[in-house]
């Protein structure tokens, strides 16, 4: 008998995740699981129709959450024609229209061994999951059998999409530039910035005192009910910016604290700034790491990505390299007279259009 502790599967815009959290003696037991339901999966008819009808109530849900909906708004501007500007559902049409043959289609041609990665954490030994990742994956081809796959270039597109409702009091927002891959050397100034430039909100106990100049600006403004900071990466190119929620007469003001503090990581980031946010982000990944689910969960991604594990000690090294001059750096390359991609859902009549923000990426100095 089996004691699952817990299994799931989620899917993100590049990778797709099965896991499961068994006691030692049931880690063979549940690799040969995932393995069946990866690979021996029977698509049933009556149950791809069952599965339809939940997938469309999940997008109803997803809809209905304002920061899921408007960071879909924002890929599919910054990405449009691209495979990645594209929601992870997909379009109803879609899951209306889904056949067997299109799953059996995608295993075949994504599920190849260099796509896949078993990964493992806790009370497992490395061999032994070597061994039984062998013994029921073994049979995987190295190839799709319809040829190679291309992968679809994603290219940015400076761009924007705004959906107005003039009853709605408050505006959500997100604005991004173009920003890095995994493995490229800015990902990690990328990720001082991102927290340089930190979150806040206003329910939160810290009232107005906050490190992030720009969000202790914008508390002492009271121009946004709140307001963080993304850095999102894949494998060719990615995406830096601000998600805010505002009232809808204070968005001008509110658009130019975002894009007065972002330009400033150009020119003046200060040192200070700089080693706080290095132990700010070596604290949050080691808390991204507390316990074994997203320890496994690091290593597969790590290995799909860089092709090897990079162990804490590696990641504070490279993040301890970092100078504030390569964050300016950064900066410059990312934001500095960068063209921008916008999503606003709301009230948002008071929205400054895309020329205004524009214009205000760069500093005129003399």
């Amino acid at each position: 008998m089996l004691d699952v502790l817990y299994s799931n599967a989620y899917t993100s815009r590049e990778q797709t995740v099965y896991f499961a959290k068994v006691f030692k003696k049931d880690v063979n037991r549940a690799v040969e699981i995932l393995s069946n339901i990866l690979l021996k999966s029977k698509l049933d008819p009556g149950a791809i129709e069952r599965e339809r009808d939940v997938i469309l109530r999940e997008m109803e849900e997803v809809n209905k959450q304002q920061e899921e909906l408007i960071l879909d708004h924002l890929h599919a501007t910054a990405f449009q024609g691209t495979g990645l500007g594209r929601t992870i559902l997909g379009s109803e049409e879609n899951i209306r229209t889904l056949k067997r043959e299109d799953l059996v289609n995608y295993i075949q041609t994504h599920y190849t061994a260099p796509r896949m990665v078993v990964a493992g954490a806790g009370a497992i030994n490395h061999s032994e999951l070597c061994e039984i990742a062998g013994e029921h994956f073994g049979d995987l081809p190295v190839a799709p059998s319809g040829g190679p796959v291309t992968m679809d270039p994603a290219v940015f597109t400076g761009s924007d999409i705004r959906i107005k409702y003039d009853s709605h009091r408050t505006a959500h927002i997100a604005l991004a530039f173009k920003g890095e891959s995994w493995t490229s050397k800015y990902a990690f100034p990328l990720m001082l910035m991102q927290t340089i430039l930190g979150g806040w909100d206003r329910s939160s106990g810290a009232g107005r005192n906050v490190a992030s100049k720009m969000c202790q600006e914008i508390a002492e403004a009271e121009v946004a009910h709140s307001i963080s900071t993304f850095n999102t990466c894949y494998k060719d190119t990615g995406l830096f910016g601000v998600y805010a929620v505002a009232e809808d007469n204070k968005l001008d003001d509110l658009m130019w604290y975002i894009t007065s503090n972002l330009v400033r990581l150009v020119h003046k980031t200060s040192d200070e700034e700089v080693e706080r946010a290095k132990t700010q982000l070596k604290a949050a990944m080691l808390m991204g790491l507390d316990g074994n689910a997203q320890v496994a969960e690091d290593i597969g991604r790590q290995l799909l990505t860089y092709g090897r594990r990079m162990t804490p000690a590696e990641i504070f090294s490279r993040i301890d390299a970092i100078t504030t001059d390569d964050v300016k750096a950064t900066a410059g390359r990312v934001i500095n007279d960068q063209d921008h991609a916008l999503a606003a859902v709301g009230g948002i009549h008071e929205l400054p259009d895309y020329n205004w923000i524009r214009r205000r990426s760069y500093w005129l100095r003399y």
